[in-house]
């Protein structure tokens, strides 16, 4: 009830903006987005808005909120609207105390290089270090997803003195659901639940309560094996730990959610050749540029394909017919491919997909194909007969869907794996690829078997 309230709220006040905006009351606008809108809601506000309007409304935003809501942007709405600013500027934004660590390096990992050191340069000492521990390690690993801002403990002190120390503290890190208890070498030995703090008695110290059973995620954790864990294990923290097992930082459930709505982004936009972050509201040019790259490739692709129907010219000028059926094996082909592909590209990113397990998942998605190549071809090779008045027509497009839909299956089956086995991405290749050699199979084995049955009428 309480989440509908809220959702009907957010939904309230983002129509009374939009009017306000519409009626030109530029006044009402800033009032609203700098003491009325969360930072969340203004993220998506902007994120949904056409470029002159995120203008507009960037320019009416205080600094202070201007900071906030940075972590809620994509990576290239960051880049547009830091570009704009000085080193200086930036520096003032990322710096806010109420950005966490992890988010100021989302956010300069958007930035060149050259703009990055600047803005680390004008930065703190403090500041700049805890940036630069995260910034040594590659973005897709828990080092540079983790937050260095942990709350650490000595195991021989008593629950009582632990709980006068966080006292003193004015907060403690979000999403802080234990206590990181290390020794004097810095190095993780435990781990105290806040819930286990709150309830034992004061008298009795970390070692005796503390966990030791947890899992120790290293910096160079590939952060899709990250978020796989947090699954697995209900995490809502965990502590990251170098080779020799000294504390680095800590990754928080906030910081998978988004690892997992990246993954899935990037899954369903690779597959049309897109960029999980590019923005929906980029300029004509910049859209148009990235676009026809993709373009230009499918285009070879179907030179490919249609090289192939070229050389059976001959045969579709005597049997018109199979003109008309062509279509339907390619389409099939693709359909049951694609089909594979995406629960294989699926398989191996969830890692249930292994390489103990593939022949297994291979032999059964073959006789899948198989099987439904013979219904949906036995069904087509009625129609076409009856349709065209030729049983010949029927028993090729037949025999035909049969093959292409098991060299489908079989292709969007091996595609991922090897894909992946040469460092190319098998969400954004896999379907370009996987469409080629449908289209290319189904149409050689239709026209060929075509060739070779009217030849020798």
């Amino acid at each position: 009830m309480a989440s509908a309230l809220s959702s009907a709220n957010s939904s309230s006040r983002m129509r009374a903006l939009n009017r306000a905006l519409e009626s030109g009351a530029l006044s009402q606008v800033s009032r609203m987005l700098n003491h009325t809108l969360s930072s969340a809601e203004l993220g998506h506000l902007l994120e949904s808005s056409p470029p002159h309007t995120r203008k507009v409304l960037w320019e009416l935003l205080e600094k202070k909120k201007q900071s906030t809501i940075l972590p809620f942007l994509g990576d290239e709405l960051v880049a547009d609207v830091l570009r704009e600013m000085s080193a200086e500027e930036v520096a003032d934004v990322t710096t806010d105390e109420d950005i966490d660590i992890d988010d100021v390096v989302d956010i300069l990992q958007v930035l060149p290089e050259r703009v990055t050191q600047d803005v680390l340069n004008v930065m703190d000492d403090q500041n700049r270090l805890r940036v630069e521990a995260i910034l040594s390690y590659p973005e897709d690993t828990a080092g540079g997803l983790m937050n260095t801002d942990t709350i650490t403990i000595r195991p021989d002190i008593s629950l009582d003195v632990v709980l006068r120390y966080l006292r003193r503290h004015e907060s403690i890190p979000a999403t802080t659901d234990t206590l990181i208890v290390v020794n004097r070498k810095d190095e993780l030995i435990g781990l105290l639940p806040i819930s286990k703090l709150l309830v034992t008695d004061p008298s009795i110290t970390v070692r005796e309560i503390m966990e030791t059973d947890f899992p120790r995620i290293t910096a160079d954790t590939p952060d899709d094996q990250v978020a796989q864990l947090f699954e697995r294990e209900d995490l809502v923290s965990a502590p990251v730990v170098d080779k020799n097992g000294h504390l680095l930082g800590r990754i928080t459930i906030d910081d998978v959610v988004d690892v997992i709505r990246e993954d899935a982004d990037h899954s369903l936009m690779s597959m049309a050749g897109l960029d999980e972050e590019d923005d929906i509201f980029a300029p004509v040019m910049k859209t148009s540029r990235r676009r026809a790259i993709w373009l230009g490739i499918n285009l070879l692709t179907a030179f490919i394909a249609s090289a192939v129907i070229g050389i059976f010219e001959d045969t579709l000028d005597k049997v018109v017919a199979l003109a008309i059926l062509m279509p339907i094996v390619a389409s099939m082909g693709g359909i049951a491919g694609s089909q594979t592909l995406t629960l294989v590209i699926r398989g191996i990113a969830t890692g249930h997909i292994r390489k103990n397990n593939l022949k297994w998942l291979l032999s059964r998605e073959v006789m899948v194909g198989l099987l439904n190549g013979l219904l949906w071809g036995g069904a087509v090779a009625v129609a076409a007969a009856l349709w065209f008045s030729d049983p010949k027509i029927g028993l090729i497009i037949g025999t035909a869907l049969i093959i292409n839909l098991v060299v489908a299956v079989f292709s969007g089956s091996m595609l991922p794996s090897l894909l992946k086995s040469i460092n190319i991405d098998p969400a954004l290749a896999g379907s370009v690829l996987l469409t080629t050699i449908t289209d290319v199979v189904g149409y050689f084995v239709f026209l060929g078997l075509a060739t070779a049955f009217y030849s020798f009428a």
